[in-house]
């Protein structure tokens, strides 16, 4: 049986659960509405203590390789007040970007220019050299900002890569506790504020935290079938690299 077959067979089965008038559909959909709003508004609340939050002055100095030369912390802020950086996933040892952070790569790409004009930077890192950096970011057609991080603590310390000892004495530390990894990578963004020559570590998020980043997770959860990964071996097992889906 296809994915495209269950699917549909789900939606049917939905359906005919779910059957009824139109007048008790609007019913129960205006109760939903009001969950749906009481949510928007303590996730306004939620922003409001995310950005309320402490901040950590960045002393380490750290030197990143881009395609245009090295570049630290503070030159990636480009002049602006705010920088966010997506730490994507890609092992030095791998010949491509995780999977995974690339579907999230396809959604934030078109929000750049936009976040610029809100004084806000955006940047990717890896510790992939450029060497394998440059030529993926071509296949998959990306035009984002892309700099490594080989050679530095950057990804250790921000907790999205996990050195040997960490991975043999399950003690890395990975969404602000210590986990058992069998990788050496995991997706996470982080938030940086620049006052005037001093950069300020303000946020991480990681795991689920970057559900909001993926807008096509959004548009399924509005459908009736929604992310239907209940019977996957883990969540984004479907996914695929844009080029690899059949039909690509």
């Amino acid at each position: 049986m296809t994915l495209a077959s269950t699917m549909t067979g789900e939606l049917r089965e939905a359906t005919r659960r779910s059957e009824v008038t139109r007048e008790e559909w609007v019913q129960a959909r205006r109760a939903l509405l009001a969950r749906e709003k009481a949510f928007t508004h303590e996730r306004d609340a939620l922003s409001a203590a995310r950005r309320a939050l402490p901040m950590v002055k960045v002393d380490k100095r750290y030197v990143f390789e881009g395609p245009s030369g090295q570049r630290t912390l503070t030159d990636l802020f480009d002049g602006k007040r705010q920088l966010i950086i997506y730490h994507f996933m890609f092992d030095p040892s791998w010949n491509e970007g995780c999977k995974s952070c690339s579907l999230v790569a396809d959604n934030f790409e078109a929000s750049i220019v936009h976040l610029a004009a809100r004084d806000t930077a955006f940047a990717v890192i890896s510790r992939a050299p450029l060497a394998k950096i440059e030529p993926f970011k071509q296949r998959m057609g990306w035009k984002f900002r892309w700099l490594s991080s080989s050679g530095t603590d950057f990804n250790y310390d921000y907790n999205v890569s996990f050195r040997p000892e960490e991975l043999a004495t399950q003690s890395a530390e990975y969404n602000y506790e210590k986990k058992s990894f069998s990788m050496s990578e995991a997706p996470g963004l982080s938030v940086f504020l620049r006052e005037g020559n001093d950069v300020f570590h303000t946020y991480s998020t990681y795991g689920r935290g970057l559900d909001l980043l993926i807008n096509t997770y959004n548009y399924l959860d509005l459908t009736p079938v929604g992310r239907n990964e209940q019977e996957l071996p883990y969540g984004m097992a479907w996914v695929r690299h844009h080029d690899k889906y059949e039909g690509a």
